[in-house]
């Protein structure tokens, strides 16, 4: 039984092969950043005719959010935008990716008593398929097309992520346990 070759004859060779992956990310941050930058959008200045911050707010309420809801408003909506016009760049992917993924498992979870999809009740399949990608951009890195790609965490984005991944999930549940 032979090992694992993992040899490279040409130097170009590992950067062909994994030309695609950096592609992929590419469209995964842009994706992740069109839909959470136009909630965002949405949310704290009512762009595309939507219903700005007070009505946000309402909808916060909704979801059983009590304390600081102008605070929680700003914070969503600013963290959606900063968030994505980061990893539209490539920029402070970590940070940014555990932003989104922090506001995804939060909107998940204050939806979760609504059912899975939309049709039966508050529906959170949409917000769920948004944090996977923020998180699979947080734990792979933002890739070579990007402004990242020859910081600390542009070369090892695997342990940057998981410290991302810590920050998001213990600002998920600051923020439910907060507002």
């Amino acid at each position: 039984m032979t090992g694992l070759n993992l040899t490279v004859n040409h130097p170009g060779e590992i950067e062909r092969r994994y030309a695609g992956a950096d592609v992929a990310l590419l469209l995964l941050r842009l994706i992740l950043a069109a839909c959470m930058g136009a909630h965002g959008l949405i949310k704290v200045f009512g762009f595309f005719d939507g219903p700005g911050l007070h009505t946000f707010g309402t909808v916060l309420q909704g979801y059983g959010f009590s304390h600081q809801i102008s605070l929680l408003s700003w914070i969503t909506g600013l963290t959606e935008v900063g968030g994505s016009a980061c990893l539209i760049v490539g920029l402070f992917t970590p940070l940014a990716a555990a932003g989104l993924f922090g506001i995804g498992i939060s909107i998940v979870v204050a939806k979760a008593d609504g059912g899975f999809f939309e049709g039966k009740g508050t529906g959170y399949e949409f917000e769920l398929t948004l944090a996977v990608i923020a998180l699979a951009v947080l734990l792979a890195g933002a890739g070579r097309y990007a402004l990242d790609t020859f910081t600390p965490w542009g070369k090892r984005p695997l342990g940057y992520g998981a410290a991302g991944l810590v920050l998001a999930v213990v600002a998920a549940v600051v923020i439910t346990a907060a507002f």
